[in-house]
């Protein structure tokens, strides 16, 4: 297990640096010079030359990425161009909504998916099989947006349950929560009831059948607790997604999450903080995948890391 362990950590800090050059590449060949949307369109030349000096864009680009990871690695992601806060703190303050988000959505769509994936699959081929089917694709195909903006018609405009926008706390957030988690619950109800089903074929079902064991303990022992590694990856991997910033819901409903600071940050170029979020969300990603193989042992006393 310890060597399992090493192993993964490495990949997990290779994978980290080979994201942080990509994303510094992306970023820096990006037309348009950021000290120009900070000074105005009537600045001098000199202060251009000043204020790229006193930023350290005037420096070759291998020396700011080193410069920057050096930074990055004690905790520093830079201060941003705009607020003059540090990324950091940018991050700090938005992340609690994008967690409360990210945590509601997919215990909504995961609750909502894995109990539409065990009705098909126990259901194959009947009409209740290609109704929870369609309803998956349905939740898979609709554009995030427009779910959201239908939700506010109906719910915040028509019927004025919700707000229509803004963070006030959990009430706030029970709309997004449905608009994520209905693409996230399609997702999982297709990953489960393809599971469902090549365990429902195998041997130990039957004979657990045979002996007189009852639907629920066939499908909830049997079935479905040799069927969730998959789904759990799903889970996990959607997890870390939503983590990264819900970047569309976000700007929908106007939460002050990472998703509509990213978009902020990259309308006015802020360098530092799109750069830092960019880094953090693919490190979010890469550590609940890590967590989620961590867990397999635990779902599966089969499966053993040596």
């Amino acid at each position: 297990m310890s060597s399992y362990l090493l192993k993964r950590i490495t990949t997990m800090f290779i994978t980290i640096i080979g994201v942080s050059i990509l994303v510094f590449m992306i970023i820096h060949l990006i037309p348009g010079n950021p000290v120009n949307h900070i000074l105005g369109d009537y600045a001098t030349e000199e202060s251009i030359q000043e204020l790229e000096s006193r930023l350290g864009l005037d420096r070759p680009i291998t020396v700011q990425y080193l410069s920057y990871m050096a930074s990055a690695f004690q905790g520093d992601l830079g201060t941003s161009f705009i607020t003059g806060y540090t990324v950091v703190e940018e991050i700090m303050n938005r992340i609690p909504v994008t967690a409360q988000l990210a945590f509601y959505s997919i215990l909504f769509g995961s609750v909502l998916g894995i109990s539409i994936g065990i009705l098909a699959a126990v259901k194959k081929n009947t009409i209740y099989d290609q109704l929870a089917m369609t309803l998956a694709l349905i939740g898979i195909s609709a554009p995030g947006f427009w779910i959201a903006l239908f939700l506010i018609l109906l719910f915040s405009y028509q019927l004025s349950i919700f707000p229509i926008s803004g963070y006030s706390g959990f009430y706030s957030l029970i709309l997004p929560s449905i608009t994520l988690g209905l693409g996230t619950a399609g997702s999982i109800a297709r990953m489960t009831r393809s599971s469902m089903l090549d365990v429902i074929k195998q041997d130990y079902i039957r004979t657990a059948r045979a002996k007189g064991a009852g639907a629920y303990r066939l499908i909830f022992q049997h079935c479905l607790q040799n069927a969730v590694i998959p789904v759990i990856t799903l889970i996990g991997m959607q997890f870390g997604y939503l983590m990264a910033g819900a970047v569309v819901t976000e700007t929908v409903y106007a939460l002050p999450g990472l998703g509509s600071l990213i978009i902020a940050a990259i309308s006015t170029r802020d360098i530092p903080t799109v750069q830092g979020l960019l880094l953090f969300m693919g490190s979010i990603i890469i550590l609940v995948n890590f967590i989620v193989d961590l867990l397999y042992t635990k779902l599966d006393p089969r499966i053993q890391y040596e």
